[in-house]
């Protein structure tokens, strides 16, 4: 085979026995120049080993799990024609019987590509850490690039992360990388050399023209031209729904640095790409189909969260008799609608709790008159009357983020969701201006629903308008627990069961019945002050019963 070129594994610094974790081609599926052929880990970096040039893969020489070093056989590749194997012979191993020039450099196969490199001048270029504003010592936290890499205009050399954001350093020319003098977890400040990079031309020609960098692999115009056409550009063909990158998301995607330099080129963020690469990887082609998907107007695409892992599909029959029962309408309904909330809001819940000892004594001396008005006072209506006054005090947990997530939404009445139990599930009542209710009105509202609830007799808009839900497990019993927000509110309070606890006070321990808390909420909205000082506040509310009998 005249043409075959045997792809090896190039030099990939100090390490070796390195993992292939992903075959990215097959024997008979064409490749072009810079395509990935497999992708390598390292115990610090993920790498792609790239085609030296378009051609046709004849064997694939490694499988997934493999460990490999510098210039073991990956693949062999038969090129797209004769000339084409000659101009990478040095790069896929080979030997060539070229003279070499004057200085070292080998002539080139044509007069004119080498009058073309006579008159160049190749000029090695410092890539600086550009000016930070006021932060300085920034951590490096990822090195885009290696010694011999090929870098366009603005490539990302390497990412740099302050307390407030993620920012790529791009490079300032378009050359080939001779040296980085950084690695991750390395602190720089303004001014600092992160990488050497060897330009054909001087910055200033780089940044207007691409004319004078070298020569790029054979196939290499063709695979540009094909991409130019088949895909858009960063430069303005994408239209503008394209979402916005997040650079938290950005940086965590299972992605090869080809495919976030391809992501990044188009403006796409690949925490809104599902892989379909082994492990869920992304690959450039998952890219791709993004991008189309929004172009075509494909609004739950745009809309889309990060790529979820799949739970693998499991037999249980292999392993014993089994029944299945199907799910309630309730837990059909509630299921996606919690999945939902969980994965959307960044949650986070905070634990206290309040001395209920006087409240519950009040609340045994007013049983047996509010039994006598068919009212069942439960310990629940009082913390309900307490998330009430906190409501009143601290009213950014009983707001909603508006849906652009630009604006808070405060809203001037209270309503209150709480968790009922039923034989079909679990459904949320709602007790409508609640800040115009006693305790003991709270305390009818809340039974009149709950039977309607058990008995499947709850209209539609009796479950409808919560701006703040509890859910008691008090009567089952537990020490804590993380309830989740029901969207789109921005809080939730779980209660557990009080128990008697010694409690030390006035020099000595005294039996105080305390009430466990515990608040969800969501971190977009309330921060962990603002929860902890609403968690204090209730808690002393709660453990005043004049407060809330009034």
């Amino acid at each position: 085979m005249a043409n075959a070129i045997a792809v090896k594994v190039p030099d990939i610094g100090d390490f070796s026995d390195v993992e292939i974790i992903e075959v990215l081609v097959q024997p008979g599926q064409q490749v072009e120049a810079e395509d990935g052929l497999i992708t390598l880990e390292t115990d610090k970096a993920v790498m792609d080993v790239p085609a030296p040039q378009a051609g046709t893969v004849v064997n694939v020489e490694v499988a997934v799990g493999d460990r490999v070093s510098e210039g073991d056989l990956v693949l062999t590749l038969e090129a797209a024609n004769a000339a084409d194997d000659t101009a990478v012979a040095s790069v896929t191993g080979t030997t060539t019987s070229e003279p070499e020039a004057a200085g070292g450099e080998k002539s080139s196969p044509t007069g004119d590509t080498s009058q073309s490199t006579t008159d160049e001048t190749v000029t090695l270029v410092d890539i600086p850490v550009p000016d930070l504003g006021d932060f300085d010592a920034v951590e490096v936290i990822e090195v885009l690039v290696e010694p011999g890499d090929q870098v366009e205009l603005e490539s990302p050399v390497v990412t740099l992360e302050t307390d407030k954001a993620a920012m790529d350093v791009p490079s300032p020319v378009v050359g080939v990388i001779k040296e980085v003098l950084v690695s991750p977890g390395d602190h720089v400040s303004k001014g600092t050399v992160l990488a050497r990079c060897e330009s054909r031309g001087t910055p200033s020609d780089d940044a207007g023209t691409t004319t004078d960098e070298p020569p790029p692999p054979a196939g290499a115009t063709a695979s540009t031209a094909s991409e130019t056409t088949s895909m858009p550009t960063a430069a303005g063909a994408v239209p503008a729904t394209l979402p916005a990158i997040d650079e938290s998301t950005f940086k965590v995607a299972h992605a090869s640095p080809a495919v976030r330099k391809f992501a990044r080129e188009l403006g796409v963020d690949l925490g809104r790409v599902r892989g379909t690469g082994v492990k869920s990887r992304i690959r450039k082609d998952d890219v791709k189909a993004f991008v189309k998907a929004i172009m075509m107007g494909d609004v739950a695409t745009a809309a889309a969260g990060p790529a979820w892992p799949a739970v693998p599909k499991v037999d249980h029959a292999k392993y014993g008799e089994i029944e299945e029962q199907p799910l309630t309408r309730i837990q059909k309904i509630s299921g996606p609608r919690l999945h939902a909330s969980w994965v959307n809001i960044p949650h986070v819940t905070h634990n206290d709790q309040s001395d209920f000892t006087d409240t519950e004594k009040i609340r045994k001396e007013m049983k047996a008159e509010a039994a006598e008005e068919g009212i069942s006072l439960t310990p629940l209506a009082f913390v309900l009357r307490g998330c009430v006054l906190a409501l009143q005090e601290m009213p950014l947990l009983n707001c909603s983020l508006s849906d652009d997530g630009d604006a808070l939404i405060m809203k001037k009445y209270i309503n209150l969701g709480f968790a009922a139990d039923t034989p079909n599930g679990l459904v949320v009542p709602v007790i409508h201006n609640a800040q115009d209710l006693s305790v003991l009105e709270i305390a009818r509202q809340l039974g009149d629903l709950s039977a309607q609830a058990r008995e499947g007799k709850l209209p539609i808009k009796k479950m409808q308008g919560s701006t703040f839900t509890i859910s008691s497990l008090g009567g089952i019993g537990g020490t804590s627990f993380t309830p989740i927000v029901n969207a789109p509110e921005v809080a939730i309070l779980g209660v557990s069961r009080a128990n008697m606890t010694p409690v030390y006070i006035e020099g000595e321990f005294q039996p105080r019945l305390m009430l466990p808390l515990s608040l969800s909420y969501d971190h977009r909205v309330i921060d962990g002050a603002n929860a902890a000082r609403f968690c204090v506040l209730l808690a002393k509310l709660l453990a005043d019963p004049k407060g809330l009998v009034v």
